[in-house]
């Protein structure tokens, strides 16, 4: 064989630049990441002591900015910006699942071997091994991350729904009797954020930044300007003051409130793949924390100079000058428009993560769009947008107490940062090869905090926090089906893969004075058993069909990657006992540049036993549309002929270009039936549970997203094959 090598980079890497370009997305980021935790200013004193109770004293005050402030230090800051970045994918992913990807990485795609006809099946030879600790972990670890990133598609719910209605709730501090309109007012500001996804990160981060930059300053601004009512509030940096709050109220639920002042840090870690760790960094640990402190220490410094006059809504009351005047309006525009980035934050990082488990195939392959031109995990899915926005709205609308809905937004925070803890320590031993000393040490230090916080908000799931839970839940079975059936089914093809040799056989003189009866001087047969299984022609116990060559051309779609010819061929063939002259496999690989030039979009293998077979890789970029151009496919085959036969090829490429005019696309696809495994008592039960979730569920959902959703657009003519598939 021989192939025709494109030298394109498939792998792809994760983001790196330097200089002004660097400190240019570190801007960016202030649009897209940082605006859900920026924006908990808006109702964080108030989760921790609600307008309808007596305000604190001031040392409980002094206790709860103490406990935001190590918080932020602990959590956002040393957690996510210096430690969880440093555990994204090769490909410069984050999230939970970028975690699990990292232990348990995904095979590398070999397109050599994809493009090998011949070759046998990669189950055949496999052998027995002795699982270690790591490997039995798999599927709990799976289950476990695939939970945290259901939570985290959660939070993609509840931050637009918090982070709005409480901007919008600064209406009726100044204007009491709008206070009932609320509701509707977030509503038309969410269709407005969602409608706007369609244009893409990079459009949006150039809009937002700015916002959120002036969000910032103002923020720092009113908050230096507050300090100046109770200076003595800086003893909140003394870490012992928060924990004198809960041992002088043994108040634990107050840490429901605190846990409102780190939302979003899982957007930090989640949109690595839409920024890098460096710009990250600089951004957040120059500009947003300091920012964020300087407000939490005004807000408090107000709240102790006149608590009853501050507690009704501790942000908009708290604003310098009279409530109604010029900064107060200004402070609430920009609140609103800082909580509509914040929304965005959130929106992200669902894209970027719901992308990774359709890569992963741990989810429906949904349609994207890439909307950079140089960031590959910069996607819009529309399907996932539209779902996000109804989702939010309901829940908008049912919790019409901003409380309960800010207590269930907690819970699905606090389970999230819990989960990235126990993979990030597992991750340091087994992947970093740290010290179990190390990862040990991480594990108790940072789940200690988690779990503390993840106690205070599970108590609240009865009260509001049981639909982020039953939402994640939802998520987490979709996606925990699709990887446990996919699975089976990729392992059905594996397994039923063939050398292209054992199943088509030619026997004939090639006429070498005249090259275009090559294929009328030739034989084609199929070798088969009873069973019609393929076999070797030197069996004995087999049966011979001979098979017509057709003049025609078939690009036959690889759906799933690896060596041999896919099962779902050797269906169409007992189908259809006819072989065009030119039999094309494709097989289809998005490379992480944005445009792939023309002349190294495909790669080519030549099966030279067989005449007219051919292996192709399709390279695409991930802002190419998917067009198989078959002229320019074809001259790719004439090219290649004419490298193994110089001196006879110009018959052999007339005769290829003559029919390739007649080109068909023959799309293939599984009918999946459920295997009866179940034995025994239960075995009935068993199998009747197992059909169920693999036809009537998992079949259809295949069907509605087939996996050439992002594939294939327009073709001139396109046959659907359908082979059983018994899983």
């Amino acid at each position: 064989m021989s192939t025709l090598e494109s030298g394109l980079n498939t792998k792809r890497t994760a983001v790196s630049l330097s200089g002004l370009p660097l400190f240019a997305l570190a801007f960016q980021t202030l649009g897209i990441i940082y605006s859900d935790i920026g924006t908990s200013p808006l109702y964080v004193l108030n989760g921790i002591w609600p307008s309808s109770n007596p305000p604190p004293s001031t040392e409980d005050i002094i206790g709860g900015l103490s406990a935001i402030i190590w918080s932020l230090t602990l959590l956002p800051l040393i957690k996510y910006a210096f430690i969880s970045l440093w555990f994204g994918t090769k490909e410069g992913e984050g999230g939970s699942f970028a975690l699990y990807q990292g232990l348990y990485p995904r095979k590398e795609l070999d397109m050599d071997a994809d493009r090998t006809l011949t070759g046998e099946s990669n189950f055949t030879n496999e052998l027995p091994k002795k699982r270690t600790i790591k490997d039995k972990a798999r599927w709990p670890l799976l289950i476990w991350c695939l939970l945290g990133t259901a939570l985290t598609m959660a939070d993609g719910v509840f931050t637009p729904a918090v982070s709005v209605t409480s901007a919008v709730g600064g209406i009726g501090v100044a204007k009491p009797d709008v206070i009932k309109d609320i509701i509707p007012i977030s509503v038309v500001f969410l269709l407005a954020l969602f409608f706007v996804q369609q244009f893409g990160t990079q459009r949006l981060a150039f809009v937002f930044a700015p916002i959120s930059f002036v969000w910032f300053l103002l923020l720092i601004g009113t908050g230096i300007y507050n300090i100046t009512f109770f200076p003595g509030v800086f003893r909140a940096f003394d870490p012992s003051r928060a924990v004198l709050l809960f041992v002088r109220t043994k108040d634990y639920s107050l840490l429901s409130g605190v846990l409102l002042a780190v939302t979003g840090p899982e957007a930090i870690f989640a949109n690595l793949g839409q920024f890098n760790a460096t710009s990250i960094r600089i951004s957040f640990a120059g500009f947003v924390y300091p920012a964020l402190v300087i407000a939490y220490l005004g807000q408090g410094a107000r709240l102790i100079d006149n608590g009853v006059a501050i507690l009704p809504n501790v942000f908009y009351t708290s604003i310098p000058g009279p409530t109604g005047g010029p900064l107060y309006w200004i402070m609430f525009v920009f609140g609103i428009l800082a909580t509509l980035i914040a929304s965005q934050a959130m929106i992200t990082a669902t894209f970027s993560l719901i992308q990774q488990v359709i890569n992963s195939k741990a989810f429906p392959p949904l349609r994207m769009y890439y909307t950079s031109e140089t960031i590959q995990g910069q996607v819009y899915i529309p399907a996932a947008n539209w779902t996000l926005m109804v989702v939010t709205i309901i829940v908008v609308a049912a919790f019409k107490d901003l409380l309960a809905l800010t207590l269930a937004y907690g819970f699905a925070v606090s389970t999230v940062m819990f989960s990235t803890t126990w993979l990030l320590a597992i991750q340091m031993y087994y992947v970093k090869h740290l010290p179990l000393a190390i990862a040990v040490g991480f594990f108790v230090v940072w789940g200690f905090f988690d779990g503390l916080y993840w106690g205070a908000a599970i108590k609240k799931v009865p009260h509001g926090a049981w639909v982020p839970l039953m939402i994640g839940i939802i998520l987490l079975s979709v996606m925990f089906l699709w990887v446990w059936a996919k699975a089976l089914e990729d392992r059905f093809d594996g397994k039923n893969r063939m050398n292209l040799r054992h199943f088509i056989h030619q026997k004939g003189i090639s006429n070498t004075e005249n090259e275009t009866e090559v294929t009328k001087d030739m034989t084609y047969y199929m070798v088969k058993d009873s069973a019609n299984n393929s076999i070797d022609e030197k069996s004995t116990d087999h049966e011979i069909s001979e098979i017509t060559r057709i003049p025609s051309c078939a690009i036959f779609h690889k759906l799933a990657s690896g060596s041999g010819v896919p099962h779902t061929f050797t269906g169409f063939i007992r189908q259809w006992p006819a072989l065009p002259r030119v039999v094309v496999f494709l097989s289809v690989c998005i490379v992480p540049t944005a445009r792939v030039p023309v002349e190294d979009r495909y790669a080519l293998t030549k099966v030279r036993t067989i005449e007219g077979f051919y292996g192709v890789t399709y390279y695409i970029g991930f802002r190419d549309d998917f067009d198989v151009k078959v002229d320019d496919l074809i001259d790719k085959i004439c090219q290649l002929e004419a490298q193994f036969n110089p001196g006879g090829s110009a018959a052999i490429v007339r005769e290829i270009r003559t029919v390739s005019h007649s080109a068909t696309h023959i799309v293939p696809h599984y009918h999946i039936m459920a295997k009866k495994t179940g034995t025994g008592r239960f075995g009935a039960l068993v199998n009747a549970t197992r059909k169920f979730f693999i036809e009537n569920i998992y079949y259809r959902l295949a069907t509605m997203f087939p996996e050439t959703a992002n594939w294939l657009t327009s073709a001139d003519e396109i046959i659907h094959v359908g082979i059983n598939a018994v899983i």
